[in-house]
């Protein structure tokens, strides 16, 4: 993809992903230009005739009733861009802002905004420069829209505050004077059309769901090295059983834990007169935890690409209508519950690898030596790598606590519920990491589980991806540092390098 074009009506994930981290080109198509155009022209009009109009000609909030005087329009915008950036804690990345512009410009092409187009083009002018503001990511509740974290992307096009060069903090000034670009001058209602609406809790909300989503695909192909090296059975996969509990989930993982395996392997076979009946709830059950997972994984998605296409301005413009709606569409609740949901799903995905991690240390549950140790004593072997994976579900269990519950009222009990949609977004994505380093540790467990079972081979894709790894990450026969092997596993996942293993040997798998 050389060019995005917004119309306001369907962006998707991949388009959000690749603007965050491929720098692809963004644009306004010409039909939202038109609908944005009319916005302005119906806004001018009313002006023009003396109406007053909320966040136009009047203040904000509990001043709402106060009346701005027409010569005052201008400086209210602005008063109202530098008053409400208070954002504080540690920036979002560039990436991550680099999403929420594009959100921004995407809520604003759909015309009920009433903003000028050349506004719309300032955002999208400065992601095409790589002019990225610094926004801190404490402040926002996620009603009347993400004010605070906005204000600081407002505050960057008019000319003040900070943008990212070279890594660092500088004055945006200074780097808009290096590429020659003019920073915005605010008319009547732009402000307010800036900073009205959750485009930062949908934009990182949805790169922690592209992260999520990658995420299904790697704990599955961890659950089947483990069952390999764990000689478990294949039997609790059939396609029948998918089909008497219609989650479709449920039906794809099982799937997805079919083509993994195969149907036997040289492990399995050297197994299967055992007498083995049932594994433990950890290897039975992925398809159900699993596959609710990549349920959740879904229903979020739906529900981040409706809101990453709507409006969410307050007022809102209905030039033919002839209308201009107070509303509350600025409002987080929808985004913070789904965002909410997801972290609990993650959290228990990452559960259920820390589980079979625990299996495979533990040598009243295989064959295996304990903590898949050669000469256990003098080495420890996976010993800690499962307590740091027992860590990091510990912490997620915390992080899983939803934000939406909580609300507090703000700006004189005028807004008085909020939806605390910002926090959410954020600790999902503290969920989502950790649930990538637990899926690294189970794959490195697995990978040393399988090294001991040498030289039979396990399935041809658990293979495939075992022999992708097995160099750099090669059997432990002494302790080393293990939190390199973590790493490297992880850059294979974020690189796709395991998926793309996958799909060469047994096709996609599904989420």
């Amino acid at each position: 993809m050389s060019k995005l074009n917004l119309t306001g009506e369907d962006l998707k994930l991949e388009d959000v992903w690749n603007v965050a981290y491929h720098n692809v080109t963004v644009g306004v198509a010409e039909s939202a230009q038109k609908k944005v155009k009319e916005s302005r022209d119906y806004i001018e009009g009313r002006i023009q005739k003396g109406d007053t109009m909320y966040g136009v000609n009047t203040g904000f909030g509990l001043f709402s009733d106060v009346n701005i005087s027409q010569e005052n329009i201008e400086k209210l915008q602005v008063n109202l861009i530098r008053s409400h950036s208070v954002g504080v804690g540690k920036p979002f990345t560039k990436e991550e802002t680099r999403a929420i512009m594009c959100l921004r410009a995407n809520a604003l092409v759909r015309g009920h905004s009433g903003c000028r187009l050349l506004v719309i083009e300032k955002i999208l002018e400065f992601l095409n420069a790589d002019v990225i503001p610094v926004i801190p990511s404490q402040g926002s509740v996620g009603a009347s829209g993400d004010l605070a974290p906005l204000s600081h992307l407002a505050l960057a096009l008019i000319g003040e505050g900070s943008v990212w060069q070279n890594g660092n903090k500088v004055k945006v000034s200074k780097v808009l004077n290096e590429k020659n670009i003019k920073p915005l001058v605010l008319q009547a209602k732009e402000g307010l059309s800036l900073i009205n609406g959750c485009q930062v809790m949908t934009a990182v909300g949805l790169l922690n769901t592209y992260e999520a989503r990658r995420l299904a695909w790697t704990v599955d192909l961890a659950g089947a090295m483990t069952l390999e090296a764990m000689r478990g059975t294949r039997s609790a996969f059939d396609p029948l059983i998918a089909a008497t509990r219609a989650h479709p989930g449920e039906a794809k993982t099982a799937r997805n834990m079919l083509k993994l395996l195969g149907e036997t392997s040289e492990i399995a076979e050297s197994h299967k007169d055992c007498g083995h009946v049932q594994d433990a709830y950890s290897l039975r059950c992925i398809p159900a935890v699993h596959g609710a997972a990549k349920d959740a994984i879904r229903a979020t998605l739906k529900t981040l690409e409706i809101e990453a296409n709507s409006s969410t301005d307050n007022p809102l413009v209905f030039c033919k209508e002839g209308k201009i709606l107070s509303c509350g569409n600025f409002h987080g609740e929808p985004v913070a519950f789904s965002l909410d949901f997801l972290a609990i799903a993650m959290s228990a995905m990452a559960s259920i690898s820390e589980c079979r991690i625990e299996k495979l240390i533990n040598p009243a549950m295989s064959e295996l030596p304990a903590f898949l140790a050669p000469e256990g004593g003098l080495n420890s072997g996976m010993m800690i790598v499962q307590v740091a994976a027992a860590s990091l579900v510990s912490e997620n269990k915390i992080l899983s606590h939803p934000a939406s519950v909580d609300s507090i009222p703000t700006s004189a009990d005028k807004e008085d519920h909020v939806s605390m949609g910002t926090i959410a977004s954020r600790k999902l994505g503290k969920v989502v990491k950790n649930a990538e380093n637990i899926a690294a540790m189970e794959v490195l467990c697995a990978m040393q589980a399988l090294g001991f079972l040498l030289p039979m081979k396990p399935a041809s894709a658990v293979k495939g991806v075992y022999d992708l790894l097995v160099k750099d990450v090669p059997f432990a026969n002494e302790d080393r540092i293990f939190s390199e092997d973590i790493e490297f596993i992880k850059t294979k996942i974020r690189d796709n390098s395991i998926a793309e293993t996958i799909k060469q040997s047994v096709g996609e798998l599904e989420w």
